[in-house]
């Protein structure tokens, strides 16, 4: 019997039958190992080009709150030579800014509290009980987020004029309620009903009312939802620009984001950046700290829905 010096390889049936070596199993790996770290490259790459992208204009606008005009211009991107606090005290007296920062914080304030409230209790029954016309009512909250704010700006001026609540606080409250209105219900509607139904029940057997269980086991269950919802429509009434320039024209009740382009168009050919700059970071910061305080809460509402 002949025989030779080198054996071939050993081979294992497959199922299909054929044959496949035990090199080719082994040998895979680090292929697939380099591919994996080559795609965790490229995506953490694009990550950080991302944040470089976000960041670097907040501190930009930050660096050139403190700069006087000729350095603004002179030296765009190099640090102030001294920090120029009268930018931001010009600003906040001057330019009025305190008096939009108030009304600011009086009409988002008391339209999310509005929101919120109507908001949820809303959600709570349209997720938690079968009527006639649920879905109904469902889908009208949904088919409101798709219409846009524009087409009714015309009929909406009449509509607030006609009820007296033209240049109104109180008026813009209402109307930054029902522009929030659709988004917030559909969002705790679907938040409700990943809540679980046993405690609601527990509550109605011990003798709770409706009121009660929805007030003090529901809606405390539901406090990542509401604070969820909650940082998104604060960012789209803090920087809502539309709305307040048809209905809110008087200058004593202007908000944020009026001031802001009152205070470009005012400087005229004075050429005030420095004191623009600061306005700006005024009215950037509450929305960068609501976002840092609360950023815990946004990802655990937005991921509870998948926890269920």
């Amino acid at each position: 019997m002949k025989t030779t010096d080198s054996t071939p390889p050993e081979t294992v049936p497959q199922q299909s039958g054929g044959a496949v070596r035990k090199e080719d199993g082994p040998g895979t790996r680090p292929r697939e190992k380099k591919e994996g770290k080559a795609l965790n490259v490229f995506s953490h790459g694009m990550l950080v080009l991302w944040a470089f992208m976000v960041v670097m204009p907040l501190l930009w606008a930050v660096m050139t709150s403190f700069k006087d005009d000729n350095a603004i211009f002179s030296s765009p991107w190099a640090l102030p030579d001294k920090l120029h606090f009268d930018n931001w005290a010009r600003a906040w007296t001057d330019a009025n800014m305190s008096d939009y920062f108030l009304n600011t914080i009086l009409v988002v304030g008391g339209s999310l509290v509005g929101t919120l409230v109507l908001g949820s209790m809303a959600a709570y029954v349209l997720a938690r009980f079968d009527f006639p016309g649920n879905r109904f009512i469902y889908f009208l909250f949904i088919g409101g987020m798709s219409f846009p704010i524009m087409l009714a700006l015309v009929p909406l001026f009449y509509v607030v004029n006609n009820m007296g609540l033209l240049n109104t606080i109180h008026g813009l409250i209402l109307v930054y309620i029902a522009y929030s209105l659709p988004f917030t219900v559909f969002f705790l509607t679907a938040f409700f009903r990943t809540l679980p139904t046993s405690v609601a029940e527990a509550a109605f057997v011990d003798g709770a009312s409706h009121s009660r269980t929805f007030f003090q086991i529901m809606l405390p269950m539901a406090k990542p939802g509401l604070i969820s919802v909650g940082i998104f429509n604060f960012l789209g009434q803090w920087n809502q620009y539309m709305l307040p320039t048809v209905l809110n024209t008087d200058p004593d009740k202007r908000v944020l984001t009026q001031g802001l382009v009152q205070l470009a168009a005012s400087q005229g050919y004075k050429g005030d950046w420095s004191g623009l700059f600061a306005g700006l970071v005024m009215a950037m910061l509450p929305v960068l700290a609501a976002y840092i305080v609360f950023q815990r809460q946004v990802v655990a509402g937005l991921t509870a829905g998948a926890l269920k």
